[in-house]
């Protein structure tokens, strides 16, 4: 995975130091890589594959057509869709980067957490000299090709509906809580690992004093062959362990037995279906503005649940909303 981001980047080479200043597409239009290289010990690489400092990778052309990247610049396409941009308002982007070395420490501490693989955080000069912010991330819904349904979950009702598109139509919808309604997760074993492991995501980002964030999910039917432990178990449990230094360790860091697939530290299998699971928008604190946004919502929607509340709040009405979908 590392080899195929440097194909699309400028970086000399593996453990040379990385170049802040990146290739711009456009001419003129530089790029200022704001989040590498990470302090030791996170420069080893994060867990979960992600290395700091990586290049900016391709960008897949159904994610520029929702609107959400950056104005007029033209960048190569990935194909396989393993890599997110995302646009950040300045505000978000200083929390990001101090919340890091907090972030960095909870991967290490629980490599199979739910949280989204950050990749780098960027920064881009476009017309008249305004400057855009953007970050990278692993992809939570890779590999996408066999996925059949998407959903934002945030654990509220407010705005919290999406029109389905009509059937037969080519267009991929992310759906929300109330498309939700009547549907569960059927984990089996693993439902316990996921709530402990929501509990443990969810307490980390009360303490960066954050809410709104999104529990990103899909849906893919398993094949007759991809149920059960399979003929990789062997490999499957040396890889879950990997990196523990003794035999007590993956337990106190809740890891499990990872699937052999790409993408492994979002996916939990079901006895019928393949689960894609992560958490991401990790970037929106509990400040002034949200705690008068607070206000305002409940005012205008007395007696209905909506996503800006308190991180204490937030985090817990996220994890009942698991704790109720799935069996």
């Amino acid at each position: 995975m590392h080899d195929a981001g440097r194909a699309v980047g400028c970086h000399p080479g593996l453990h040379g130091p990385p170049n802040h200043r990146l290739r711009a597409v456009h001419p003129g239009w530089p790029s200022l890589l704001l989040a590498a290289p990470l302090p030791r010990p996170g420069r080893g690489g994060l867990p979960g594959g992600a290395r700091p400092g990586w290049p900016l990778p391709a960008v897949p052309q159904h994610l520029q057509e929702q609107g959400q990247l950056l104005p007029v610049v033209s960048w190569q396409q990935d194909h396989d869709q393993r890599f997110f941009l995302k646009t950040q308002r300045r505000r978000e982007v200083r929390a990001l980067l101090a919340h890091l070395p907090r972030y960095v420490q909870h991967l290490q501490r629980h490599p199979h957490s739910l949280l989204a693989r950050l990749l780098g955080v960027h920064s881009l000069r476009v017309a008249r000299g305004k400057k855009e912010f953007f970050i990278i991330m692993l992809s939570v819904f890779y590999p996408a090709g066999r996925i059949s349904e998407r959903y934002d979950i945030k654990g509220c009702e407010v705005s919290r509906w999406v029109e389905p598109a009509p059937e037969g139509s080519p267009l991929v919808l992310v759906l929300k809580d109330l498309n939700f309604q009547g549907k569960t997760i059927d984990l089996g074993p693993q439902r316990s690992w996921l709530i402990h492991q929501m509990e443990l995501d969810t307490a980390f980002l009360r303490e960066l004093n954050v809410l709104d964030y999104s529990l990103l999910m899909a849906f893919q039917r398993l094949h007759e062959d991809e149920r059960g432990p399979g003929s990789s178990l062997i490999f499957r449990t040396a890889r879950s362990v990997r990196g523990a230094q003794s035999p007590e360790e993956p337990g106190a860091q809740n890891r499990r037995l990872l699937p052999d697939s790409p993408n492994a530290l979002h996916i939990l299998d079901g006895p019928e279906q393949r689960y894609f699971l992560g958490l991401v928008d990790l970037a929106t604190v509990y400040g002034l503005r949200k705690r008068l946004e607070h206000l305002w919502k409940t005012l205008r929607y007395p007696g209905r649940t909506f996503s800006t509340v308190s991180p204490a709040r937030y985090a817990r009405r996220l994890c009942q909303w698991v704790e109720a979908h799935t069996e």
